[in-house]
């Protein structure tokens, strides 16, 4: 398996399998990994981009705050529907023909909210946009699994949780900026000419992950024989475990699916809030200028690229899990009430503002290290991809919540509440269940 030739300038003494394995896997991530995840900053930026438009978008629409919480909100209805059927297609004709398809047309979606004018223009392609980006996390798990054991995926699918806070941080440099610098140009809006510049990069992404990606490790030509050898045999390993495919009733009936499943839910009802109406928030801060407001969106997201990482790691030596996830979510619940309070300092504000996101998207990687751990091995694939598709509903209802109540009240403190409160039953039920394995 291990020739000399493969690594001439290697120790004969020290070219052992575990450095062959090292070598190659770091191999593998340095060429696929940095390309799927600008692709995946891309694609959450171009999701979360109509908190930043939204700033200019209602007024010059004539749009409320409640359309433009449905307008959020749909999204997931298409993301939702269209999960699986993607993954499905993406086994059928391959990972490059899927990727290219998906930035492609959600590319298109993007670029075409420049053109909305009407409320169900605006409905219409955020609900597009949600059908056409659906497969494309998921497919980027199932793409890692054609490359990498199961021992070894988990450090590589931490990297992309901290991509949610990279299209933050992107997003609130070069949002406001277009939005304010570029309105008028051609007789255009701001918002208009963010959607096209920054839908456009997904246009150009789709033509290089054609030429660039390969769909498994045997069709790469930048992998030797010894090496797509090596892949082969780890996989397969992976692939003898006689582990047993569960029925659906089997999940359906399985409480802890559902409790890990509310978990989620409560968690990305906190998390998108904050990707979604964090703009919002800051404006309401007293901070009217729309540069203003975007440059200080960056410094939450910032703060929680920092603490993804950190945290993470802490929960990694450690070994432990729950105990950092109470850690975070109370700690972003009680960050968020305290907002309430309205404190007169912006820098209070913005200080707690920065806790509430960076605890808050911590606990996300540190959840998902911990379901598997209390499914029995033969349901722990399928009850994964049965918590995502349940919580990820969180998407369709908080959006639209929120909007209902931002327009009747005037304000977020009733919908920070109920944030809060999610939280907080989060703990309680993660507590419950991982004490009843």
């Amino acid at each position: 398996m291990l020739n000399q030739s493969d690594y001439p300038n290697a120790n004969p003494s020290l070219t052992t399998s575990a450095q062959f394995d090292a070598r190659l896997y770091r191999k593998i991530a340095l060429r696929i990994i940095p390309f799927l995840f600008v692709c995946y900053v891309i694609s959450f930026l171009d999701r979360i981009n109509i908190g930043f438009a939204q700033l200019q978008m209602k007024t010059d629409l004539g749009f409320s705050d409640a359309m433009y919480g449905i307008g959020a909100a749909v999204f997931y209805i298409g993301y939702v529907l269209f999960e699986v059927p993607s993954n499905l297609l993406l086994e059928k004709i391959g990972a490059r023909k899927t990727f290219v398809r998906i930035m492609l047309l959600w590319g298109l979606a993007s670029v075409g909210m420049m053109f909305v004018v009407t409320p169900n223009h605006f409905y219409s392609l955020r609900f597009l946009l949600g059908v056409f980006e659906a497969g494309f996390f998921p497919g980027i798990v199932l793409y890692l699994t054609y490359w990498f054991p199961p021992a070894r995926r988990a450090a590589v699918l931490a990297i992309f949780f901290a991509g949610v806070a990279v299209a933050g941080v992107l997003g609130g440099l070069v949002s406001g900026w277009i939005m304010q610098s570029m309105g008028g140009v051609m007789g255009m809006f701001g918002w208009q000419w963010m959607f096209l510049i920054e839908g456009s990069p997904a246009l150009i992404l789709a033509g290089i992950a054609y030429f660039y990606l390969d769909d498994k490790p045997q069709d790469a030509a930048w992998l030797n024989d010894a090496e797509k050898q090596r892949i082969a045999a780890d996989l397969e390993n992976e692939n003898t475990l006689n582990i047993v495919t569960p029925t659906i009733l089997s999940l359906l009936s399985t409480m802890r699916i559902y409790m890990f499943a509310f978990v989620y839910f409560s968690l990305t009802c906190a998390s998108l809030t904050l990707s979604f109406w964090m703009p919002a928030m800051i404006r309401d801060f007293g901070v009217t200028d729309v540069v203003e407001i975007s440059l200080y969106s960056v410094i939450p997201n910032a703060l929680a690229i920092i603490g993804i990482i950190t945290i993470s790691r802490h929960s990694d030596h450690k070994n432990e899990r729950v105990g950092h996830f109470v850690c975070c979510a109370l700690g972003g619940a009680a960050s968020l009430l305290l907002l309430t309070t309205h404190p007169g300092n912006f820098v209070l504000t913005m200080g707690l503002l920065s806790i509430a996101t960076t605890l808050i998207f911590s606990a996300l990687p540190i959840f998902w290290a911990i379901p598997t751990s209390y499914l029995s091995k033969k349901m722990a694939a399928s009850g994964v991809a049965l918590i995502s598709s349940i919580g990820i509903t969180s998407g369709i209802v908080s959006p639209y919540v929120i909007g209902q109540i931002k327009m009747a009240t005037g304000g977020m403190d009733l919908a920070i509440y109920l944030l809060s409160g999610l939280l907080a039953g989060s703990c309680f039920v993660l507590v419950w269940v991982t004490r009843r394995k």
